[in-house]
C-alpha cells in the first residue's frame, strides 16, 4: 500500500568529482570548440526543457487498443488497461536474451501499483518518444570520475538531440538505464489518473486515497478495480504531467529487486517464441544468398538461367546496389525459391563471375602491420592526459613496456541473420529480428521508393544481437528480393557460413603501453598508445547516412576511463581506416581495452614485486565500487585448489564495476577454466535473477573469444566459415559461474556487457602464475 506524493521529480543522485586540477583533455577542447561555434538558437534549444517521452506522437495511440478489448483506455504512450484490469506495456527494446520483456514492464507496475500477472507486454510502434537517450549520452568520452559541468551539459544536450532523432535501439547495454525514470514516471502518471478519477466518482479528496495490487483504496473500506476507472481517467485528460508525481523511493519497491522469473520463458521452452525464421505470412516465399567471398569484389555476371529450371526455383535478383559502403554482406545475387533449401542448392549451383578487388590481398598480417605503422607515425588522438610524461622525477624510474593484440571477431548469433519483407500496392511489411527497428525502417523506405509512413515493422525475438543486429544490410536485401515478388512475402536466411564470412566484425587492434616504476614499486607514469578502426567512422555513414569523423570513444574506451591512479598518465589512439566491414561487439572497445590495460596491471605489479591484489587496492583506494567488488570477489573464491591458478581483474564499462576471479589449470597447451567468480555493482539490481544471467552469458562469450575467437584473413578472404573453425564454448568447457550482485539503492546502470571484458585478463593472469608466460595476444595460446 502507498500514499499519494505531492508534487516533485525523481533526479539520480549524483557522484563525488575527483580532483581535476592539473588534468588537459583534448576532447574537451574538441567539446568546447564546437559548442563556440553554435548560433544563439541553437544555445537556446539547448538549455529548453527537453520534449516529453509520455505522450506518443502518433495519434491514437493505436498501438495500445486491441481488438480483444474494444474498451482499452489509453493513459499515456507506454500504458493502457483493459476493462478486465488488463494493463498493457509499451516495451520499445527488442527481446534478444537480456530480458527486457520481464525488466521494463516492472519498471511500470512498479510505480503504477499493478500486479504483474495482470500485465501483457506490447510492441512498441516507431514513435520519438521511445527512443534510446541514453546510448547517446553514453558515446561521449569523458571519464566515469568527471561530473564537472562541461559532462553535464553536454549530456544533457545528447540527450535532446537523441530525442529529436528518434532512434529506437536496444543496445550499449542501455535498455533499463534509459528505461529507469521514463517507464516509472508513466506508471506513476497513470496511477495518478486513475485515483483522481476515484476520487472524482466517489467525490473523495484524492490525498486520502491510496493504491494496491490493481485497485484504488478510500479509507472507508471501498475499493475500485483499476479496469472500472480507466474510462473515466483517460476521459478527464492527461494534463497530468511527470513533474507532478513523485515516484517511490527504493525503501518503497516491492517489485524491483526481487528475482522475479521471466516471461518468456514457458514460450520458449514449448516453441511458441517466435523468432525472425519462425514469421510465415501467407504465401512465402524463400531467398538464399551467393555472396562475393573477397571484400570489396562486385557481380561481373551470373546465368540465372542455369538454375530456372531447378525445383522450386522462382528467379534470381542481384542486390548489390542496395549494400552501402564497409556493408557486412557482399555484393550477390539471391535465389528466390518455394522453399528455403530449394533456394540455397540453387544458389549454390548458380554461375557467377565476381570482379577484380581493391582488397584481394588483405591478409591479417598486413592489417596488423599497417597498425603498427601508424603507431609508429601517427601521434594519435589524446583521450586523457594529466600530469607529463616527462616529468623531472620519471628520469630515475624504471621502464616497463609490453604490446598486446587483439584479432577480428565475428558475432555469431545463434539465429543466423534473417529479415521477411513484402512490397505491395507501394507499402513495405516487415518482419525482422532487429536491435533497431526505427533504422531498419529508413532503410526499407529508401531502397523501397516509398515514404517513412509506408513502412511497417514487426519487431520478432532475436536469436541473439550482440550489435550484429543493428545492422541493416539484410533489411535492405530482402526489400531488395520482395520488390521483385509481386507482392509476396519473401523470407531471406543467411546460412552460418554467410553470417561469418560476411560479418561486421570486432575491430582488430594493437596496444603499446609504457610504464615507469619507482623503485619503491610506486607507479609514476602509464602511456598506452593504440591503434584500430574506427567503428563509428563505418557505422554512421553506413546506417544513418551521417559523416563517420572525429572522435570515436569506443576505441579508447576501457583504457582512457580507467580508476588507476597514477599521477602521469596519457591514453591516446590512433584511427585507422579499415577495409574490413567493423561494427559494435558485445561490450565494444572494452572488450579488447580491458585485456590489454588489466594484463599490463599484473605485470606492473610482478615488476614493483607486489602482489596484485595490493597492487590493485593501493591504485584504487579513492574508488569504494571498486574496493566493494574486489573485496566481495577475493572472499568469495578463496584459496585455488593444487594444480590450479587464480587471477584476477577489476574493470569498469557501462557504469558498472565488475570483478572477475577465474581458476585455471593448465595441462600441456591447453588452458582449462574450471570456475569464474564475478562480483557485479550494476547500481540497483531491477532483477537480480536477469543480473545473474547476463553474467554467465557474458563469461560465456567472453571465453569463447579468449580461448579461442579468431577471425584470419588471406587474400581478401576470412579464414573462418562455421563452428568448426570458429569454435564457442562448448556446455563441456563452460566453467562454474558464481555471481555476486552487490547491494545498491543508486540507479541502474548497464548489465549486458560488463561481465565480458574482465575474463580474458581474469584468465590470461591465472595462466602466468601457472606457467610464467605473459600471453599478450588473443585468442590465448600457450607456446
Amino acid at each position: 500500500m502507498r500514499d499519494t506524493g505531492g508534487a516533485g521529480s525523481d533526479k539520480d543522485d549524483g557522484k563525488p568529482a575527483a580532483d581535476q586540477r592539473g588534468v588537459r583533455r583534448s576532447r574537451r577542447r574538441f567539446l568546447l570548440g564546437g559548442l563556440a561555434a553554435g548560433t544563439a538558437l541553437v544555445v537556446g534549444w539547448g538549455v529548453a526543457p527537453p520534449r516529453q517521452r509520455l505522450r506518443a506522437t502518433i495519434g491514437d495511440a493505436g498501438h495500445l487498443k486491441t481488438a480483444r478489448a474494444a474498451g482499452t483506455a489509453v493513459l499515456n504512450g507506454w500504458v493502457a488497461i483493459d476493462t478486465d484490469g488488463t494493463v498493457s506495456v509499451v516495451v520499445p527494446r527488442s527481446e534478444m536474451g537480456q530480458g527486457v520483456h520481464t525488466a521494463l514492464p516492472v519498471l511500470l507496475a512498479e510505480e503504477l501499483d499493478a500486479p504483474l500477472e495482470a500485465v501483457r507486454v506490447v510492441p512498441a510502434p516507431i514513435d520519438k518518444i521511445f527512443a534510446n537517450l541514453t546510448v547517446l549520452r553514453d558515446t561521449l568520452p569523458f571519464h566515469p570520475d568527471d561530473a564537472g559541468s562541461v559532462p553535464q551539459g553536454a549530456r544533457w544536450v545528447a540527450g535532446k538531440v537523441a530525442r529529436e532523432l528518434g532512434i529506437m535501439f536496444t543496445g550499449g547495454s542501455s535498455s533499463v538505464k534509459d528505461a529507469w525514470t521514463t517507464m516509472r514516471e508513466a506508471g506513476a502518471v497513470a496511477r495518478a489518473m486513475l485515483l483522481r478519477a476515484a476520487a472524482e466518482q466517489w467525490t473523495a479528496d484524492v490525498a486520502t486515497l491510496t493504491t494496491r495490487d490493481g485497485m484504488v483504496l478510500h479509507p472507508d473500506g471501498r475499493r475500485a478495480p483499476y479496469g472500472l476507472l480507466a474510462a473515466r481517467a483517460a476521459a478527464l485528460g492527461a494534463d497530468i504531467d511527470a513533474a507532478d508525481v513523485r515516484l517511490k523511493t527504493p525503501a518503497q519497491f516491492t517489485l524491483i529487486g526481487k528475482p522475479l522469473p521471466r516471461r518468456d520463458a514457458p514460450d520458449k521452452v514449448n516453441g511458441r517464441a517466435v523468432f525472425g525464421i519462425d514469421v510465415r505470412p501467407e504465401g512465402l516465399l524463400y531467398a538464399a544468398l551467393r555472396m562475393a567471398p573477397v571484400l570489396g569484389a562486385g557481380v561481373a555476371k551470373f546465368d540465372a538461367n542455369k538454375v530456372a529450371g531447378m525445383p522450386g526455383v522462382v528467379k534470381c535478383v542481384d542486390v548489390s546496389s542496395v549494400l552501402a559502403p564497409l556493408s557486412g554482406a557482399g555484393a550477390g545475387i539471391a535465389v528466390v525459391a518455394q522453399g528455403w533449401w530449394q533456394a540455397r542448392q540453387a544458389a549454390q549451383a548458380l554461375p557467377v563471375e565476381w570482379t577484380a578487388s581493391p582488397h584481394a590481398a588483405l591478409s591479417s598480417d598486413s592489417v596488423m602491420a599497417g597498425l603498427a605503422h601508424a603507431l609508429d607515425t601517427d601521434d594519435g588522438y589524446a583521450y586523457f592526459e594529466s600530469g607529463s610524461q616527462d616529468a623531472p622525477e620519471l628520469g630515475q624510474a624504471r621502464v616497463v613496456k609490453a604490446e598486446y593484440r587483439a584479432p577480428f571477431l565475428a558475432h555469431a548469433t545463434m539465429e543466423p541473420q534473417n529479415c521477411t519483407a513484402q512490397v505491395l500496392d507501394g507499402k513495405v511489411k516487415l518482419w525482422a529480428p532487429t536491435q533497431v527497428p526505427s533504422i531498419a525502417v529508413d532503410i526499407a523506405a529508401k531502397v523501397a521508393g516509398v515514404a517513412r509512413e509506408d513502412v511497417a515493422i514487426e519487431v520478432t525475438m532475436l536469436g541473439g544481437g550482440f550489435g550484429r543486429r543493428l545492422e541493416t544490410d539484410m533489411v535492405a536485401q530482402a526489400v531488395a528480393i520482395a520488390m521483385q515478388t509481386g507482392g509476396r512475402p519473401v523470407q531471406l536466411i543467411w546460412t552460418r557460413e554467410d553470417d561469418i564470412a560476411h560479418d561486421v566484425y570486432r575491430p582488430a587492434a594493437l596496444g603499446r603501453y609504457t610504464a615507469r616504476v619507482a623503485p619503491d614499486g610506486r607507479v609514476l607514469a602509464w602511456d598506452s598508445k593504440l591503434a584500430s578502426g574506427a567503428i563509428g567512422h563505418q557505422y554512421f555513414p553506413r546506417n544513418l547516412g551521417l559523416p563517420g569523423v572525429g572522435p570515436d570513444k569506443t576505441t579508447a574506451e576501457g583504457e582512457y576511463d580507467m580508476q588507476y591512479a597514477v599521477p602521469n598518465r596519457r591514453s591516446r589512439h590512433v584511427a585507422v581506416d579499415s577495409a574490413v566491414p567493423i561494427g559494435y561487439w558485445r561490450s565494444v572497445g572494452h572488450s579488447h581495452n580491458a585485456f590489454f590495460k588489466e594484463s599490463f596491471a599484473d605485470e606492473l605489479a610482478h615488476a614493483a614485486g607486489q602482489d596484485p591484489v595490493t597492487w590493485r587496492r593501493a591504485l584504487l583506494k579513492d574508488h569504494p565500487r571498486h574496493l566493494a567488488v574486489l573485496d566481495a570477489v577475493l572472499a568469495r573464491a578463496g584459496t585455488p585448489p593444487d594444480g590450479r591458478a587464480h587471477g584476477l581483474a577489476v574493470h569498469q564499462s557501462f557504469g558498472t564495476v565488475v570483478a572477475q576471479v577465474a581458476e585455471v589449470s593448465v595441462e600441456g597447451k591447453e588452458i582449462r577454466v574450471h570456475r569464474v567468480v564475478c562480483a557485479v555493482d550494476c547500481g540497483i539490481a531491477v532483477n537480480p535473477n536477469l543480473v545473474a544471467q547476463q553474467v554467465e552469458s557474458s563469461v560465456v562469450f567472453g571465453l569463447s573469444a579468449a580461448l579461442g575467437g579468431e577471425i584470419t584473413f588471406a587474400n581478401g578472404q576470412p579464414q573462418q566459415t562455421n563452428f568448426g573453425d570458429y569454435p564457442v564454448l562448448r556446455m563441456g568447457q563452460v566453467p562454474a559461474v558464481e555471481t555476486i550482485v552487490m547491494p545498491s539503492a543508486a540507479p541502474p546502470e548497464g548489465m549486458g556487457e560488463p561481465a565480458v571484458p574482465p575474463v580474458a585478463p581474469a584468465v590470461a593472469n591465472a595462466v602466468f602464475k601457472l606457467t610464467g608466460q605473459r600471453l599478450r595476444s588473443l585468442p590465448l595460446r600457450l607456446a
